[in-house]
């Protein structure tokens, strides 16, 4: 699930995106950061996939249309 580019955003950051400043443990930021290289994509990427998985396993109601996140 890449986010497609919309005029120099992602489709993700477009009108809609709100923004949140989050501190991660040393370790645990490297690790993200290390996924994300790996993966290709950036390490907010890494971490909007990781809250969609979190909100669809504890509210299946939220799950998105299509097979979950």
């Amino acid at each position: 699930m890449k986010a497609k580019k919309v005029k120099g955003r992602t489709k993700m950051e477009s009108k809609s995106a709100l923004r949140a400043s989050v501190g991660f443990p040393p370790e645990l930021y490297r690790t993200l950061e290390k996924m994300a290289r790996q993966k290709k994509v950036s390490l907010a990427w890494i971490v909007r996939e990781a809250a969609e998985k979190y909100v669809a396993d504890q509210w299946p109601l939220f799950r998105k249309e299509g097979g979950g996140a």
